[in-house]
């Protein structure tokens, strides 16, 4: 089988080591790409980003499957396209894809099939969302209601800290576009919990847990980032928590999805908090999350394109994922400055000892030397049969990569 695979991340890189491994894929086409898998094995990139170049080369190139990695094309109807052409694409429709395009969309689908949520109100005018905030009570929550690559979301402590989240985020439109809508949202004291799910739009089979770690100093402390580190399984993630997620949000969802008639055969990512009131859902995401895909797939056991054919074929009913007996801690290796400015264009160097136990992001290959080209260079994996044992290894292959400037946290997997 030839495989085209869409995005230039981390995400898109552990999902290439992963499908590489099946005996069925002969070949990965990954548009665009980046310096891991350039490097992967039965890879290939190719420089096309562009929805209907991308249709056009999967027609001419004999593609069994496409892949897509990022939220950006899905909500485009990347998955409309491709099947309107007779392509087979792995990933929601444009419909379903607004579950992560649009957040008032998504709460207003929580609502309405009783999916258990934060309170909130949504605004399209700034000045009533001004006013909106005198009588809240703090902290409170402020999101973009459109994509801003993990970014979009302030937990806002005061009133003076909402108003120049309104101010930032719908005045000074710092996420083009995204914030001229926001939602505003109940703040919800707890745990935080990904969990990565398959639908076929008959079913859908969650994956392990994760734990993500946002901001970018150890202690959670500083901006939030794309993400900074995920221990795998999350241990707050109980069987009693999993009930409450199955039963309440995980079964409604799906409910959801069917009767608004979603052709929704991809990945479905639950962001959920734990509380003591329960488990809640703050976000859907419509694709991998991005670091926790790289933990979860290195602890997968199954064959992910056989998981993903089961999806396609909405078979998901007869095939089980099984998981490796392991804890999984990926740390994440960022330039100096981020999530701010930061300098690019330095060498890497990776242990060969440790080549699939890292996965490249922000990397580039020029002239056969990887070099940094953004603000989170690369994950780097540890596993072990206890969390101790999975962070010891993952600091330890740590100090095998090398880039100017590297940092990370040193708290990956460690709670209060």
């Amino acid at each position: 089988m030839k495989l085209l695979l869409v995005g230039s991340g981390g995400r898109e890189h552990a999902i290439a080591w992963k499908l590489a491994q099946s005996p069925k894929v002969d070949k990965i086409y990954v548009a665009p790409g980046n310096g891991g898998t350039a490097l992967e094995n039965k890879c290939e990139n190719i420089n096309i980003t562009d929805i209907d170049k991308l249709a056009e080369f999967a027609k001419n190139n004999d593609i069994h499957l496409t892949v897509v990695g990022p939220e950006d094309p899905l909500t485009k109807g990347i998955t409309d396209k491709f099947k309107a052409e007779g392509l087979r694409c792995f990933g929601p429709d444009s419909e379903g894809a607004k579950l992560e395009g649009s957040k008032s969309f998504s709460k207003f689908f929580m609502k309405k099939y009783g999916v258990k949520t934060a309170e909130y109100e949504v605004f399209t005018n700034p000045e009533e969302a001004l006013s909106y905030l005198y009588d809240c009570q703090y902290p409170i929550v402020i999101k973009a209601d459109g994509l801003a690559a993990g970014k979009g979301v302030v937990i806002c402590e005061s009133k003076k800290d909402a108003m120049k989240a309104v101010q930032n985020l719908m005045i000074d439109d710092a996420f083009n576009g995204a914030g001229q809508k926001i939602v505003v949202e109940e703040f919800l004291e707890g745990v935080e919990a990904s969990i990565l799910s398959i639908c076929d739009g008959k079913r859908i089979i969650p994956f392990i847990s994760a734990k993500d770690h946002k901001q970018i100093y150890d202690g959670g402390k500083g901006p939030n980032t794309g993400g900074m580190g995920v221990l795998a399984p999350n241990p707050y993630v109980t069987s009693e928590v999993m009930r409450d997620f199955e039963n309440n949000i995980m079964a409604n969802t799906l409910r959801g999805i069917q009767e608004e008639g979603f052709d929704f055969k991809g990945i479905i990512f639950f962001g959920l908090m734990i509380t003591k009131k329960g488990v809640y859902l703050l976000e859907y995401n419509v694709r991998m999350g991005d670091p926790e895909t790289q933990s979860v797939l290195h602890s997968m056991e199954s064959d992910l394109y056989e998981v993903i054919e089961a999806a396609m074929d909405e078979r998901l009913n007869e095939i089980q994922v099984e998981w490796k007996d392991e804890v999984c801690i990926n740390v994440v290796l960022a330039s100096s400055g981020y999530p701010g400015d930061f300098p690019k264009g330095f060498p890497i160097t990776i242990d060969e000892s440790i080549k699939d136990n890292v996965f490249l992001a922000g990397a580039k290959l020029e002239k056969g030397v990887l070099k940094t080209s953004g603000g989170r260079v690369l994950s780097v994996i540890g596993t072990g049969k206890t969390l101790e044992e999975a962070r010891e290894e993952a600091y330890r292959n740590v100090e095998l990569v090398d880039f100017m400037g590297a940092y990370c946290r040193k708290d990956i997997g460690i709670f209060e």
